[in-house]
């Protein structure tokens, strides 16, 4: 089997084709390497000024060596095969935005360190219980949710009652699953 693509490598491709360095860029695209990144390693911490990494359609499992991403504010990571949030402290004070569609996440142990994130994008992943879900509860800035896809996103909203209960847990909530949240302010006065 061939041995996957290096973030180093990788790294170098992208310099050559954006004509940039990598270690001064604010957004590096390093999506879709032939053959896949299978590891966020340690090449990713010279990644200083980088504000925006897209490393999605790889192989990645883990959320690793984000240590040095010290302006991150954008992280793209969909369709890969992690399973965690683990690995993520590193960018808890300066994460805005998580994109990880289409993984296998199943359980979001690890979120409540991204103290600062706003827009959170996580469809097709295999989140089946409120348990996990209300560990979103603690993202005070969380604005912008996509779930659809998750199996507890398709058994509540066959039920009719996934909009209620998800505004119900998460107060500060704009947008659902692309479509912004209508509060009714009637119902406050009850």
């Amino acid at each position: 089997m061939s041995k996957g693509t290096s973030i180093k490598e990788a790294l170098a491709k992208w310099e050559e084709k954006s004509g940039q360095k990598a270690t001064e860029a604010t957004e590096v695209k390093l999506y879709q390497q032939l053959p896949p990144i299978e590891k966020m390693d340690a090449s990713l911490s010279t990644l200083s000024k980088c504000e925006k990494l897209s490393i999605s359609t790889n192989c990645i499992e883990k959320i690793a060596n984000l240590n040095g991403l010290k302006n991150l504010k954008v992280l793209s990571l969909g369709r890969n095969n992690i399973k965690n949030l683990n690995g993520l402290e590193a960018v808890g004070d300066t994460l805005e935005e998580l994109w990880i569609s289409y993984n296998l996440i199943e359980k979001l142990k690890g979120i409540h360190v991204l103290k600062k994130l706003k827009v959170l994008l996580m469809s097709n992943n295999q989140v089946k219980d409120w348990g996990e879900f209300n560990k979103l509860q603690e993202l005070s800035n969380l604005v912008e949710l996509v779930f659809v896809g998750n199996p507890l996103e398709e058994k509540h909203s066959a039920d009719g009652d996934w909009l209620d209960r998800v505004t119900k847990s998460l107060k500060a909530l704009r947008k659902l699953d692309g479509n912004p949240i209508i509060k009714n302010e009637e119902e406050d006065d009850d």
